[in-house]
């Protein structure tokens, strides 16, 4: 780390290049106006190594607001074939063996996605192929965290080896600088085939004369390895092109391809398959490029990337980084479009650590979903067919973790980057009609994965529209959507990747429309059980969707598919179970078992019905019953408070199926519950430091569930703009709303102890019911709280006004 400095001030670039890498960063999209001079820098408040441990699976690298580059390491446990950690980095595993040039923020598959192009500086003399060393017993560094700092956009890494890196990214590019001890050889390898997932193909081309390295990796295979359903997921879907250039010589080039090392070589092909430990150990392919390091031993390294064409990696780079920027000139500007981007939500008070949480939180929250079209609008569809965007769409976006997003990270998004949403939604649409129709659950790049349950697309776009995102073809969704969830397909008859990975989105609807529920010795999905509530929730959605649109018949029939969640609830045991096609329950059953369910047990999906909880209410024997069920699902039967997850009959807080359960005391007539439980886990559950998030963030969601919470209002249910009221963190929060009024929300006593609302204005009137409706979407304006010490179990317990 010592040459940083000195590397930073050699390579400080004009102002013209400043402004280029600016005027780049800006163009891409509309950002909120920046703060004014003289307020904190919001991305300083920022720690991109908060989640990279405890299972929270962030990376810390660089990367910008919805970016198609994320440059960050891989790391190593001592198998090649088998990173340490789901994403690629995990905070206590201190080896790397390359800098990648993608990765998925938080997502659950060990190993999960991307990981392309790992970029390694290495110091010493390349004896040996990089794919032979199946130990990374050679070929990757160990670190101190010392020596290792991550800010938003911005990346420095120092190894033991002596090397270092400064990394810097815009939106589709980078720069580099890497630094090597002046005594040692010193080489730069492209892992080319090295993606987490492994790859099909890979090939690497090095022109020594115009200080150039290019290349490509065929890949996919998004949780290709996992027991359930991964076999039938390792598969390309995608094809990562990158263009490296350098500022000076190169003293020696090599090649590889699995054992063969060919120094002086300038090509080479190969993939490693997708298998794992002895079925892919040893293959591969790179190369490396070396350098004199004896005078001056700093290189910078230019680089772009496309999903389309290698002419489009170079373009990219090109339109977004200036030819002479510097990693500080990037790195600034990349600051500057976070501090945009984190500016639409601008909270006041508060501790340091509170405010670096929240902001974390809001970071995680918004870099997904990310860019997949080049600077010329160009991508690459479901149908592996290059496409061009359409008259009004200003992007095509990628990864799509449906069943996760659509609880809250979704909302989120559509209040505070509405343009971007719309933008996604037409993404998704623009997928399906390449797709035959199918409207993916989990979109990686884009491709098709298949991965978990439900149909999370219409509760998506049901929402979207409900909270008044309108750029995108909502006519053409929206009849997309109903005939996928009302025409059936032979894929929904198929076991093919089954459980985890089912090939039907909506598996068998022939039988789901007949019985009403899916059956769960014949439904060919995951867990009959979870697929009924699933799609309960997603129709819905669809119903809202319809009256909105003014398709009255529409909306009737979806309105009562959206109660076939009743048909999975048995009064006998008063949870939900599943069931066989003759109707029988399956048995043995066990509120803590998972069978029927994905990823839960029956004592969380039973609360999985927020379309509904007069209705689950009503089911449970009224609000009363289900009030003290709710109590025994937050508390051990001492009455300590069990939120932080490990119990099967009880909250989990690492996993979506149950993360809006706090809030259902809104709807039992008991707010004040709501107050002290999403304030515990707040408090609890959510931390700095590398371990700071409960579970998987799953692209944004678990960070999304902190943003809302911490500002006092949560999503109601999907479909609809509704937000339930808790009390705020914070004394002051301003929520920029664009072309709309910004909506501001004060607590005066936020604090440790005042947890609980006491009173609540809405521009000046008393507000007396614990929601609001979508009205606030349009008109903003204030919601003044005075927050209390005790709970007030008389405000917003009127059953006239309780939400739905």
């Amino acid at each position: 780390m010592r040459h940083l400095l000195a590397r930073a001030t050699r390579r400080l670039g004009t102002r013209t290049a400043v402004a280029a890498v600016t005027t780049a960063l800006a163009a891409a999209a509309p950002f909120p106006a920046v703060a004014a001079t003289g307020q904190e820098p919001l991305s300083r408040l920022v720690d991109p190594l908060l989640g990279s441990a405890n299972g929270g699976n962030t990376f810390p690298g660089a990367t910008l607001p919805q970016g198609m580059i994320a440059w960050s390491p891989t790391s190593t446990a001592g198998d090649q074939t088998n990173t340490a950690a789901a994403n690629g980095y995990a905070y206590n595993t201190t080896r790397i063996r390359g800098l990648s040039l993608t990765h998925v923020n938080g997502a659950g598959c060990h190993p999960g996605a991307a990981g392309d192009v790992p970029i390694m500086p290495f110091v010493g003399d390349v004896t040996s192929s990089p794919s032979a060393d199946t130990r990374d017993a050679v070929y990757a560094a160990d670190f101190s965290h010392a020596d290792e700092k991550a800010v938003p956009g911005r990346y420095t890494l120092g190894l033991a080896s002596g090397a270092s890196a400064d990394l810097a990214v815009s939106e589709r590019a980078g720069v580099a600088d890497f630094s090597f001890p002046a005594d040692r050889p010193a080489s730069l390898l492209f892992r080319v085939s090295n993606s987490l997932n492994g790859s099909e193909d890979a090939h690497v081309e090095i022109d020594a004369a115009h200080r150039k390295v290019t290349g490509w990796v065929l890949t996919g295979a998004f949780c290709g390895r996992r027991a359930n359903g991964g076999t039938n997921n390792r598969k390309s879907y995608y094809r990562l092109h990158f263009s490296a250039t350098f500022d000076r010589d190169f003293a020696t080039t090599g090649t590889w391809h699995d054992g063969t090392l060919s120094p002086g070589g300038t090509s080479a092909d190969g993939g490693e398959g997708y298998a794992t430990g002895n079925d892919r150990a040893g293959r591969g392919s790179g190369g490396w490029v070396g350098f004199d390091t004896r005078a001056d031993n700093d290189v910078h390294m230019r680089i772009g990337i496309s999903y389309v064409s290698l002419a489009g990696a170079e373009a990219n780079l090109r339109h977004e980084i200036a030819p002479h920027a510097s990693v500080s000139d990037v790195a600034a500007a990349g600051a500057r479009a976070w501090d945009r981007e984190l500016s639409t939500v601008r909270v006041q008070g508060g501790s340091t650590a509170r405010r670096t949480t929240f902001y974390t939180a809001l970071y995680h929250s918004l870099m997904q979903p990310n860019l997949i079209s080049d600077t010329d609008g160009r991508y690459v569809g479901m149908d592996q067919a290059v496409h061009r965007l359409a008259r009004g769409q200003r992007a095509q976006y990628g990864n799509f973790s449906g069943w996760d997003q659509y609880r809250a990270q979704i909302q989120l998004l559509a209040l505070l980057r509405p343009t971007v949403a719309g933008d996604f939604a037409q993404s998704l649409y623009n997928f399906a009609r390449q797709n035959g129709g199918v409207w993916d659950r989990w979109v990686h790049i884009s491709g098709a994965t298949h991965v978990m349950t439900g149909d999370p697309s219409a509760a998506t776009l049901a929402t979207f529209y409900a909270m008044g995102v309108r750029n995108f073809d909502y006519d053409g969704a929206y009849a997309s959507l109903v005939h996928q969830a009302t025409v059936p397909t032979p894929a929904d008859l198929s076991d093919a990747g089954c459980p985890g990975q089912c090939e039907g989105q909506r598996p068998n609807l022939a039988q789901y429309m007949t019985s009403h529920y899916a059956a769960q010795d014949v439904c060919h999905c995951w867990g009959g059980a979870a697929e009924t509530l699933e799609d309960s929730v997603a129709d819905f959605g669809l119903a809202r969707w319809a009256k909105l649109l003014g398709r009255t018949q529409d909306a009737g029939s979806f309105t009562e598919r959206a109660g076939y969640w009743r048909n999975v609830f048995n009064p006998d045991t008063g949870y939900i179970q599943a069931r066989r096609l003759d109707g029988s329950w399956v048995t043995p059953f066990s509120p803590g078992g998972d069978l029927g369910f994905a990823q839960g047990t029956s004592a969380t999906y039973t609360w999985m019905v927020p379309q509904d909880v007069q209705g689950l209410a009503e089911a449970m024997g009224g609000r009363a019953q289900a009030e003290a069920r709710l109590d025994g699902f937050f508390h051990k039967p001492d009455g300590s408070w069990s939120v932080r997850g490990g119990d099967p009959l009880r909250y989990d807080p690492t996993n979506e199926p149950g993360i809006h359960a706090p809030w259902l005391y809104n709807a039992l007539g008991a707010p004040w519950k709501t107050q002290a439980t999403v304030r515990q886990i707040l408090d609890t559950v959510y931390t700095t430091g590398s371990g700071g998030l409960p579970g998987n963030d799953d692209l944004g969601t678990m960070s999304a569930w902190y943003v809302f919470s911490a500002l006092g209002v949560y999503p109601e249910t999907p479909g609809r703009a509704t937000l339930l009221l808790g009390a705020p963190l914070f004394p002051k929060a301003t929520v920029a709303r664009p072309h709309h009024r910004d909506l501001v929300v004060t607590a005066p006593d936020a604090d440790d102890t005042h947890l609980y609302i006491d009173a609540v204005r809405r521009n000046g009137h008393p507000l007396t019911r614990s929601w609001l409706g979508p009205d606030v979407l349009r008109s903003g304006g204030r919601l003044d709280f005075r927050l209390a010490t005790v709970p007030d179990t008389t405000w917003a317990t009127d059953e006239s006004e309780l939400p739905k």
